[in-house]
């Protein structure tokens, strides 16, 4: 594995240990006395735009960006360079897509929340891989791989999800304005300009056009990543850089930060009948049943058409536990719930929603491979 995957590997695994612990406290002081000071303080407005929604829209960006990074990466040079190594995620990812959308519009599908269903199709990259860091050196490296690459290839699918589907109403002056920007930039990335400056002034211009163009802004983060130059991958390069000195700021700062904004939930005594919504059910469903189905059924299916294999050292129960990680939705579910839904009381019953079905899947998840995974050790010391 290369330096710069162990570097993103292990600070998503403590990002996401970080993510549990603000999460926790962010839910203990939305239902304390500090309720409304707390809440409210989220929502207080400067720039014309409330503390969350410049967390969502702005610094969410940047998290986009080092997704950007290290999916161009893996294309040029990680698991996703040879087509035979990346077809097993990206099958998985697929069907981890697909099932779980399948199973939300089947019950939800002519109703008033139908356009929920990229809700369940997100998979959480840092609670994911840190819930599989919890079972320490037991973890083969191809497992590792595997997850991070289908969680890499499940938030490209949001990201195009987000752009075609909740985009409602399109500028098309400040569009293209914002396109043309990324133009320029892919020019200098062929003119061998390398220097970062030019890159971010011409990013954070991007931005600010694609904000008012209507299409989300988070989207300028992962084009921005593809114009970066990646030369030859070393730690000189311009995307090596960045993506080094993005890990920790975003695992550290940025996810936290809209971890604690997006979970100022007020549990109200009614909450159990909100989990009875259909929109809720079918994120539940979507999150426990539809992605682990998915991840593995597609997985099993891209295998037997000799389309791509399985690593030697994985057993496709480990495969199955893999899909329940991935059933993690929580950062990128909440954010296309604040996408998809514009009423509050909906908006706060699917962030329970993905809250109840992201534990229940992380621990089903982690029971599931630390059995199988001790299971393959012992039979291997056995042989």
């Amino acid at each position: 594995m290369t330096r710069l995957f162990n570097e993103f590997f292990d600070s998503e695994k403590a990002g996401g240990l970080v993510l549990v612990f603000v999460t926790v406290i962010s839910l203990g002081l939305a239902n304390s006395p500090l309720q409304t000071d707390y809440i409210n303080f989220w929502h207080f407005e400067f720039g014309g735009q409330s503390i969350v929604h410049w967390i969502n829209d702005g610094l969410m960006t940047i998290f986009f960006l080092l997704i950007g990074l290290e999916l161009e990466r893996e294309i040029y040079q990680g698991e996703l360079s040879d087509i035979k190594n990346a077809s097993l995620p990206i099958f998985a990812a697929l069907g981890g897509m697909l099932i779980p959308a399948g199973i939300f519009l089947f019950l939800n599908f002519w109703t008033d929340t139908q356009f929920g269903a990229g809700i369940p199709m997100a998979t959480d990259i840092a609670f994911a891989i840190g819930i599989l860091s919890l079972l320490g050196n037991r973890v083969p490296t191809s497992l590792k791989i595997f997850l991070t690459a289908l969680a890499v290839m499940d938030d490209l699918g949001a990201i195009i999800i987000i752009a075609i589907l909740y985009t409602t109403s399109i500028a098309f002056v400040n569009l293209f304005i914002s396109l043309g920007i990324w133009v320029s930039l892919l020019i200098l990335n062929r003119l061998k300009i390398h220097n970062l400056i030019p890159y971010l002034i011409g990013g954070v211009a991007m931005w600010y056009f694609m904000l008012h163009s209507g299409v989300h802004a988070t989207i300028t983060g992962v084009l921005l990543a593809f114009a970066i130059p990646f030369s030859d991958g070393g730690e000189k390069s311009p995307s090596f850089i960045l993506q080094h000195f993005l890990h920790k700021p975003v695992a550290f700062f940025i996810l936290p930060l809209f971890a604690i904004a997006n979970t100022c939930i007020a549990v109200g005594d009614s909450w159990q009948s909100g989990l009875g919504q259909v929109s809720s059910l079918g994120i539940i469903a979507g999150l426990v049943i539809g992605k682990p189905l998915g991840i593995w059924l597609f997985s099993f299916i891209g295998v037997g058409l000799g389309l791509c294999a399985l690593p030697t050292d994985l057993k496709w129960k480990n495969i199955i536990g893999a899909g329940f990680l991935g059933g993690i939705g929580f950062t990128m579910s909440i954010f296309i719930t604040l996408l998809a839904f514009d009423k509050a009381d909906i908006v706060n019953n699917s962030k329970i929603a993905i809250l109840i079905a992201s534990l229940i899947a992380g621990t089903i998840g982690f029971i599931f491979l630390k059995l199988t995974l001790k299971t393959r050790i012992e039979n291997d010391e056995t042989t």
